[in-house]
């Protein structure tokens, strides 16, 4: 079993509160979305892996079982070509939970007109594999969001 863990601090809403439908409608795959405080921070591993894809916005992490974790810092946030986020591994790193993946400022990307809740999805899982889901509440950077069998 993984336990994926919060990538930021903020207050978990679900995946049906995403403002967007691919999220929403769990189309990614599984999982809960963290609306972030807004100041700035880290976003950080949520299991212990190695990074699989990286770009400013968003990071999947795949952990010793193969299970893939996206975190996606924001909504759209594409769009704003990787101004206000910092990346602080590469490609092909080994991370461990907790260590810091992007700087990035939640208010700034709002202050964008974008919205800086962040998914955190379970890749190819199905939502009966997902456990302890957390979808309301305080969350602190590296609380439990799910466990994964």
């Amino acid at each position: 079993m993984t336990t994926v863990s919060s990538p930021i601090a903020g207050r978990a809403i679900g995946l049906a509160a995403v403002p967007d439908p691919v999220f929403s409608g769990a189309m990614v795959g599984p999982g809960t979305a963290v609306d972030p405080a807004r100041e700035p921070a880290e976003a950080v591993a949520p299991v212990d892996g190695v990074v699989v894809s990286l770009h400013p916005h968003a990071f999947v992490v795949v952990d010793a079982e193969g299970h893939g974790v996206l975190t996606h810092l924001g909504i759209d946030t594409v769009q704003l070509n990787g101004e206000g986020f910092e990346l602080l591994v590469n490609k092909g790193d080994t991370v461990t939970r907790g260590q810091a993946v992007v700087r990035w400022n939640p208010a700034a990307v709002e202050a964008a007109g974008k919205s800086p809740i962040s998914p955190v999805i379970a890749l190819e899982a199905t939502a009966d594999a997902l456990g302890d889901l957390r979808e309301d509440g305080d969350v602190k950077t590296g609380d439990q969001l799910f466990s994964w069998q």
